[in-house]
């Protein structure tokens, strides 16, 4: 039998023993999860590029949208303010039923707006045409009480050298307001018109500005033009005339006497040993030769006289509107007697400080006294703000309404010096004047005007 012998071909290896002496440092064969992400990163990468190229492209011509639409904006702006809501509508049904009639290719809508247009250019040509008018509102008188008839005119002069087109003349009034029309004026031709003004209630009423109004008859546009400034007109409170000097409020012409003594004063209290320092023109020469030692003279510190009027306006403590303007009339009255009798005085309320100067102008500033809402927590948080940095008083009188309890009253009594006098009156419309002393405080209640000359004689 013959037997075949397979054998594995021999391979010679050489080896250089120096080469093989040191480690071959070898990359590590690439895995095919990163071989897959290295090619993702690329791409993505790109398009990363590319958007954020394209993001820069869309802002920058978005930048430049913006201005052309400001400048576009500005420069119809002038222009916008001529058409009116109604014109604003047909402009806007005209351009739809243009489109949709050129989309949809039908005959009637294209005539609705070929008509539309048509009307929007017959209402144009009413604009053509300058005024040149000369206009003055004059009110008389300026200053009224309230129910007084206050009459407003109005005066239009054509000071061009052509017949001026027709128009209407618009003044506002306090909330309402006076409109005239005004014929075609021949040049240095004019037209006055009267206007009632309504003074039912304590305010400062606007008259003005006068607006001249040109257009067509459908209101489609509508230009005007302003020719005046608004001047005010002052409605002043119901006041009444008290006692001068009497009504409780000041005596002295000289000044108020404290218990504070004093070196240098007018009212002399009493005599004490001179003292090196003393000045030498206090000395009591008749005393001091008797008795044979100096003596120098004493005196009791007098402040001149300064009345302090808080007036609170927050609505906590006011049954109503009625009772408010009661209290606006007994501050108005008490101040305007204490500047008639030159006694120097400050009128606070909440946010305001009232002009003091002359009686007129206490009565212009109390017009402007409106209710508030709760500007601070307290009453006496209110009167400690209001009258930190006015000059110390010698007579503090606090007016609020019928819900001001006794404890806030004392509250706001406590934060002047026992040297201060104190009068509380608590405005209750309709209730009969009385007086009431609480803890050293004079609350005297008043129902009417008519009742502040008695009751406050009788506060003193």
């Amino acid at each position: 039998m013959t037997s075949a012998v397979t054998t594995e071909p021999e391979t010679a290896v050489l080896e250089d023993p120096v080469e093989n002496s040191q480690p071959v440092e070898q990359e590590p064969p690439a895995t095919p999860n990163r071989a897959a992400s290295a090619r993702r990163s690329s791409p993505l990468a790109a398009a990363k590029r590319a958007g954020a190229k394209v993001g820069g492209l869309f802002v920058w011509l978005g930048r430049i949208a913006s201005s052309w639409l400001v400048w576009l904006w500005n420069v119809v702006k002038p222009y916008r303010a001529v058409v009116s809501g109604l014109g604003a509508l047909v402009l806007s049904a005209a351009l739809v039923a243009l489109v949709a009639g050129l989309l949809l290719g039908w005959a009637e809508l294209t005539v609705v707006a070929i008509t539309l247009f048509a009307a929007l250019a017959v209402a144009a040509l009413f604009l053509i045409g300058r005024a040149t008018y000369a206009v003055d509102i004059a009110l008389n008188p300026r200053r009224v009480t309230v129910g007084e008839r206050a009459i407003g005119r109005v005066l239009v002069t054509n000071t061009g050298k052509k017949v001026s087109a027709a128009a209407t003349l618009e003044v506002p009034v306090g909330e309402g307001m006076a409109e005239f029309p005004i014929a075609a004026l021949q040049p240095g031709a004019e037209v006055e018109e009267l206007f009632a003004v309504p003074t039912n209630r304590r305010a400062v009423i606007l008259a003005g500005p006068a607006v001249s109004i040109r257009g067509d008859q459908l209101g489609l546009f509508r230009r005007a033009v302003r020719w005046t400034d608004a001047i005010e007109l002052f409605v002043h409170p119901v006041t009444t005339r008290l006692h001068p000097t009497a009504a409780g409020l000041v005596r002295d012409l000289e000044g108020q006497v404290t218990k504070k003594i004093t070196n240098n004063d007018i009212s002399f209290h009493a005599l004490r040993a001179y003292v090196p320092g003393d000045d030498v023109r206090y000395v009591h020469w008749r005393t001091s030769a008797r008795t044979g030692q100096l003596m120098v003279r004493q005196f009791e510190e007098s402040r001149r006289s300064q009345l302090t009027i808080i007036h609170s306006s927050d609505e906590r403590y006011y049954a109503d509107d009625a009772e408010f303007e009661l209290a606006v009339s007994v501050t108005a009255s008490i101040g305007a007697q204490v500047i008639r009798d030159g006694t120097q005085i400050s009128v606070v309320t909440e946010g305001r400080i009232l002009k003091t100067h002359s009686v007129t102008s206490l009565l212009d500033d109390s017009c402007r006294v409106e209710k508030i809402v709760g500007s601070t927590a307290t009453p006496r948080e209110f009167a400690r703000e209001a009258t930190k940095r006015l000059p110390p008083p010698s007579v503090v009188v606090i007016v609020a309404g019928s819900a001001m309890e006794a404890p806030d009253y004392r509250a706001i009594q406590r934060l002047f010096g026992g040297e201060t006098n104190v009068l509380a009156l608590k405005i209750e419309q309709g209730s009969r004047p009385r007086v009431q002393d609480v803890a050293g405080l004079s609350i005297v209640t008043i129902g009417a005007l008519g009742d502040l000359p008695r009751v406050m004689a009788r506060a003193v």
